[in-house]
């Protein structure tokens, strides 16, 4: 399964976004693997395409959620530790819950590839500590 950060989501709910057509693209050419997110990314997605776009595009997103669009599966035990950790860790940069919780999935589905329109963060961000990233969205930014 491939992880997803909200700016994909948003990309794809929003045909004048910069990044929809890398957006739309990247879901047809992955979507046979599956996607997977975590529920802070929900809440931000939600919230920013509400706020960008409508709230038509909020529903239609969690529509297609809903019916098996992306996977959220149940964070770790220790999730709310480690994101505590990552966000200090990356404070500087800074790191949000949502970015946090990508990073801890990632460690937990061993599954370092993802479709980001955030290339600083997710360029810099580690999971098991020292693994980089794969943006498969904007792989040469």
């Amino acid at each position: 399964m491939v992880l997803t950060d909200s700016g994909f989501w948003i990309a794809l709910g929003n045909r004048r976004d910069r990044h929809y057509r890398a957006a739309f693209e990247a879901a047809k050419r992955w979507s046979g693997e599956g996607f997977v997110t975590t529920w802070p990314v929900l809440t931000e997605v939600c919230h920013l395409l509400v706020a960008r776009v409508g709230v038509h595009q909020a529903l239609e997103f969690m529509d297609a959620v809903a019916q098996g669009a992306v996977d959220v599966p149940d964070p770790p035990d220790d999730a709310l530790m480690r994101t505590s950790y990552l966000m200090r860790r990356y404070r500087d940069l800074p790191m949000d819950l949502a970015d946090a919780s990508l990073v801890v999935l990632a460690e937990q589905l061993e599954e370092g590839r993802i479709l980001s329109t955030d290339m600083r963060d997710f360029s810099g961000y580690r999971w098991k500590n020292s693994r980089p990233f794969t943006n498969l969205l904007l792989p040469n930014g």
